[in-house]
């Protein structure tokens, strides 16, 4: 695999700091170890221009290169933070703060970016800047669309911007990609049920919300099934339904927690406007009052066309036009880079991560023979971006 030779060179030190990201996990916006981690490695390569609490902890640094007459900057992204999840790995490297852990590979993500700052401060070999992007909470805290609020793509000038992330059981030594939707926009729910409570033996004299909560969970499904054009993708999925503490009495209460994931808007709005409908209407045929919270998360992560294609392009420069997926299925899961996607062009790429635990498992660990592959991807996709001519 032509993978840069340099950065070969230095994938043990690279590892080592995969290693020490991974042993020192943080959630969120609670990055500022990692981030003061971070700082310190860019500065020993020469970078100086190094801006802090974008998007309340996020930071961008920007390189220069040899020339800087084309005017353009390329942003590159990494997420930093970790799940709030006890690590089983066994590893000598593993997390020292209980109840978190990296187990979706973003210690890895900010190694493979360092790698590349490293050789790209070293040489300078394009035209233009390459901002790297170093994002927090993009499990759950929107942190890729703080950033964008808070104005990086037009304080740094940023043309273009791309994301990587690892895949488990896309085999090493590949990548995959596809134009359009590509992870889905994650909407959550919560639905609150209340009824007449009272004595289990004598259910005539109550409004149950249970029963009314079992109707609905399984009603809900026909949105998806009856409502939905079958060759579009959408899923609704119940995962919490809580009432009652006691075996002998019928509660007053239920509520209803689920998730709704979807590859277009208009099948987004629609099933959330069935939703509306649908539960009022049917907890009320039991006498059951029903209140629906439906609360809209990260939008539809899409790759822009031409990126798409020069992403893909890239890669196969590493690995080989063969070892490139150019149309993978989409995923329902969701990616806060969508929003840098809504605000500028670029595209987002899988990089086989090989046969390991899936992502979000406490037995996950990034697989660390992948990183001369990352580093060598976001080196080759910048300077292809700014070519010196």
């Amino acid at each position: 695999m032509p993978i840069i030779n340099r950065l070969a060179e230095f994938h043990t030190q690279i590892t080592e700091w995969r290693h020490d990201f991974h042993a020192n996990p943080e959630l969120l916006f609670d990055v500022h170890r990692t981030v003061s981690k971070i700082e310190e490695i860019l500065r020993s390569f020469g970078i100086s221009d190094i801006t802090t609490k974008i998007g309340k902890t996020g930071l961008v640094a920007i390189i220069e290169g040899k020339k800087n007459t084309s005017g353009k900057v390329i942003g590159l992204r990494a997420d930093m933070d970790a799940l709030p999840i006890y690590e089983k790995t066994g590893k000598d490297y593993a997390s020292k703060n209980k109840g978190k852990m990296h187990a979706c590979g973003h210690d890895g993500h900010i190694a493979m970016l360092l790698g590349a700052a490293k050789y790209l401060a070293e040489t300078r070999n394009f035209n233009g800047k390459v901002a790297l992007i170093f994002q927090p909470a993009e499990e759950g805290g929107g942190g890729g669309d703080l950033m964008v609020k808070d104005g990086m793509m037009e304080n740094f000038n940023i043309d273009e911007v791309y994301g990587m992330h690892n895949f488990p059981n896309l085999p090493v030594g590949s990548f995959a990609i596809r134009e359009g939707a590509f992870l889905a926009a994650t909407d959550e729910f919560i639905i609150e049920l209340e009824g007449i409570g009272g004595h289990a033996a004598m259910p005539h004299n109550c409004a149950d919300p249970l029963i009314a909560g079992a109707h609905i969970i399984v009603g809900l499904q026909t949105i998806i099934s009856r409502n939905i054009d079958p060759i579009k993708s959408a899923v609704l999925s119940v995962t919490v339904m809580q009432a009652g503490e006691a075996t002998n009495v019928i509660a007053r209460t239920a509520s209803i927690k689920g998730t709704v994931r979807t590859l277009d808007e208009e099948v987004r709005n629609l099933v959330e406007k069935r939703m509306n409908e649908f539960v009022p209407q049917n907890a009320s045929a039991f006498g059951i009052k029903a209140t629906l919270s439906y609360e809209r998360g990260y939008p539809v992560m899409a790759n822009a066309p031409k990126q798409t294609i020069f992403a893909g392009d890239v890669a196969a420069q590493i690995v080989g036009e063969n070892n490139v997926e150019r149309d993978i299925p989409p995923i329902m899961g969701g990616e806060d880079f969508a929003y840098m996607l809504l605000s500028r062009p670029g595209a987002f790429i899988a990089i086989g991560q090989g046969k390991t635990a899936g992502l979000h498992e406490d037995t996950y660990d990034f697989n660390d023979e992948i990183i001369p592959l990352g580093s060598s991807y976001w080196v080759k996709l910048a300077q292809a971006f700014l070519p010196i001519k």
